[in-house]
């Protein structure tokens, strides 16, 4: 069993949204590790990094991708992070895997910079520490990216169609089909 498609992106990139909506189009499940990786743990992210710290929770959304990526068949959405880990990005690496990439001041504006809800983005200059992770991630993000779907401007619907048009191109492993298949 493998999912369909994976997404994943920086907050505020409509990972969960595009996701739920790819799934429906697509007429499969949705999967997102994040609310995995509450479940295990019993408590919400925010508190996971506070009682527990960062690399407790990298931990835990580790092994929680691991195990998406072993039994959901259908549209899988990772937390922004979870390209962090070099496993985790050679597990994707045999699966489709949707980069959604959002510029610096749409992420701002859909992530709020304020909410406690994104712990990494809290602190003295969310604004600043989420260009630092945006600096940071990409080149991973594209890394593990088979397709890479810019966001800003776009509407979630419009989003959905892009992407399903570039899965149509594109086959697990990241290998573009052979000209004329």
């Amino acid at each position: 069993m493998s999912p369909r498609a994976v997404v994943i992106g920086p907050p505020g990139s409509g990972k969960t949204t595009v996701g739920r909506l790819l799934a429906e189009h697509l007429g499969v499940g949705f999967r997102d590790t994040d609310d995995d990786v509450v479940r295990a743990a019993g408590k919400p992210i925010p508190e996971i990094f506070t009682t527990d710290g960062e690399p407790r929770f990298r931990e835990l959304e580790e092994r929680a991708v691991a195990t998406a990526l072993a039994e959901h068949s259908g549209v899988l959405s990772l937390g922004g992070g979870a390209v962090i880990s070099e496993r985790t990005r050679q597990l994707l690496a045999e699966h489709p895997v949707v980069f959604l990439s959002v510029g610096l001041a749409e992420g701002a504006r859909r992530t709020g910079l304020a909410q406690s809800s994104r712990p990494l983005l809290a602190g003295v200059n969310p604004r600043a520490t989420f260009k630092a992770l945006l600096d940071e991630r990409l080149p991973l993000y594209r890394e593990a990216a088979d397709l890479e779907q810019p966001t800003d401007g776009l509407e979630p619907w419009r989003l959905v169609e892009l992407v399903a048009e570039g899965l149509a191109r594109i086959r697990p492993g990241g290998a573009a089909p052979a000209p004329g298949a």
